[in-house]
């Protein structure tokens, strides 16, 4: 008896049976639908599995470059001009990476973003 539970013999056998038999033959292979995003009926959502993940959103009212003696010299009281003006749109990111623009809204007593544009993924605007 070998290791796996068969004899020299058994395994002889085995062989020479599939060697006589019929050849197995090929069959098509079934895949599951897919619906309109590209994902298998039935299945749990990719995304549904990272809803809960937290990110980084940031709004980018502008730009500015100074020197660091300008830097250092900065205190309460001082004002940075930056390269977009008043009512310009502003950059949306996500983990650094811009994802929409928007412009700058007031609610109550706080800043807000109302979404303008959406950037996609190769960077060209929508919508």
């Amino acid at each position: 008896m070998s290791k796996f539970g068969l004899t020299q013999e058994e395994i002889a056998a085995l062989f020479a049976s599939a060697r006589q038999g019929e050849q197995p033959q090929p069959q098509a292979a079934v895949f599951p639908s897919l619906n309109p995003g590209g994902q298998a009926q039935g299945e749990p959502s990719p995304l549904g599995l990272l809803a809960d993940v937290e990110l980084e959103l940031t709004v980018e009212l502008g730009q500015t470059r100074r020197s660091l003696r300008e830097i250092l010299a900065l205190g309460p009281g001082s004002v940075l001009e930056l390269d977009k003006h008043a009512g310009e749109v502003v950059d949306i990111l996500v983990n650094g990476q811009l994802v929409a623009r928007g412009e700058v809204v007031v609610i109550g007593e706080n800043y807000g973003v109302r979404i303008t544009e959406l950037i996609n993924p190769e960077g060209s605007a929508g919508r």
